[in-house]
């Protein structure tokens, strides 16, 4: 069966198209396909899911177009303007191609921590659904409480939380976190995604331990039908020495489950939610 990255990202590197990549990370370059096919190699990885860096059209319609080129890039999960009055259009356009799954805002960089609750911002998730579009929740803890009531509106509408929310593993801290994580949680309509967790560690310093506790809460949260894997490859390169060393903290946890649960968590899961052509 087909083992999926469900969330990488791709870039041809200007620090004003990027400004969130800092002068002295590993990752202030270009970071193409031919860059990411060596790694999906050697990880085991057939398949990945790029997914939005810029909150741009055209890095949507880029993106599309190397998934057309690529075989591997098995769907986007792109950026268009949720609060246009254009809205409609934006979506027709980019849901003519197939590779279009998803839909992600940087809600994480928002001031306003209840964002998602605005009303302009709930008119544009609310025409999702007719595009058969995900929605990706970038967001921090601080977050979660708008992230539970967005959720519990559209209960038709499949969100899938990235990086766990990005919970606080360099100071080893579970709460609030663990317990809004459940309440997320408990909407069936959430999936989450194990991604993003060594850039929430401390860089030069994390070792696997420091990850099982949250993995543990995130597991007992979703169970095995709603989690899926990604590297959130380059951006770990910060963290991580390649693509493998962060995939094999998802393996190496994985190991207590029989087979068939560790290909819905490798695979199976990300296929579904996204309604992947891998075939």
């Amino acid at each position: 069966m087909p083992k999926v990255d469900a969330h990488q990202h791709f870039w041809i590197y200007s620090q004003a198209e990027y400004p969130w990549i800092q002068p002295t990370w590993a990752i202030k370059r270009s970071f193409l396909p031919k860059d990411i096919k060596p790694e999906l190699d050697r990880s085991g990885f057939d398949f990945c899911v790029a997914v939005q860096a810029r909150q741009s059209l055209e890095e949507t319609q880029w993106l599309l177009e190397l998934a057309r080129e690529h075989r591997f890039i098995a769907g986007v999960v792109g950026w268009v303007d949720l609060r246009s009055d254009k809205l409609t259009q934006q979506l027709t356009v980019f849901s003519n191609d197939p590779h279009f799954v998803g839909v992600r805002h940087v809600v994480q960089d928002e001031p306003d921590d209840n964002f998602m609750l605005r009303a302009d911002f709930q008119n544009g998730i609310r025409q999702l659904k007719c595009f058969n579009l995900a929605y990706d929740i970038l967001i921090y803890p601080k977050q979660l409480p708008a992230a539970i009531a967005l959720a519990s509106k559209f209960p038709e509408q499949r969100f899938v939380l990235d990086h766990m929310a990005k919970p606080n593993i360099k100071d080893g801290a579970l709460e609030p976190w663990a317990t809004q994580i459940r309440e997320l949680a408990a909407q069936p309509n959430v999936s989450c995604k194990i991604s993003g967790l060594v850039t929430e560690a401390e860089w030069n310093g994390w070792a696997p331990d420091h990850f099982r506790k949250f993995l543990d809460v995130a597991w007992e949260a979703f169970g095995d039908d709603r989690l899926m894997v990604g590297s959130d490859w380059p951006v770990a390169l910060n963290a991580a020495e390649s693509h493998a060393e962060v995939m094999q903290l998802a393996t190496s946890y994985l190991a207590q489950f029989p087979a068939a649960t560790q290909q819905k968590f490798l695979g199976d899961n990300a296929i579904r939610f996204y309604n992947l052509k891998v075939s």
